[in-house]
């Protein structure tokens, strides 16, 4: 299914209980961060291992499977709302990245970029 398509299953989903009333930008931005708190708190007391383990546990997949969908419906809902084709602005930031990092300096590393050496943009990586 497109992102188009996922969308407007979302709305109809919406629309069919009249909760368009509660999905301002502003609640559906805090909306989506309460629910990406919700798939960091899967990793709460956890190391790298044990989250390693996670994909051989059927509930804890399914845990991190419904995390994730609510994020992205969230996350399409407020593209809807402010009119952003996700695609096109992930393509986007994609070039801005690939000129923020370029692979001969950022290959292998996790540095975060100098700011002195590229534009300043609040968005980070």
């Amino acid at each position: 299914m497109s992102l188009p398509a996922l969308t407007a299953a979302i709305l109809q989903f919406r629309d069919a209980r009249n909760w368009a009333q509660f999905h301002s930008l502003r609640n559906l931005i805090v909306s989506l961060n309460l629910e990406a708190g919700e798939l960091l708190e899967l990793t709460q007391w956890k190391n790298d291992a044990e989250m390693a383990e996670l994909t051989g546990d059927p509930a804890a997949i399914e845990a991190l499977r419904d995390e994730c969908a609510d994020v992205l419906i969230y996350l399409l809902l407020i593209a809807d709302h402010a009119g952003i084709d996700l695609e096109e602005a992930a393509r986007v930031k994609l070039i801005k990245n690939a000129a923020r990092y370029p692979v001969e300096r950022s290959y292998g590393s996790s540095r975060k970029y100098c700011q002195a050496d590229t534009p300043d943009d609040s968005s980070g990586h």
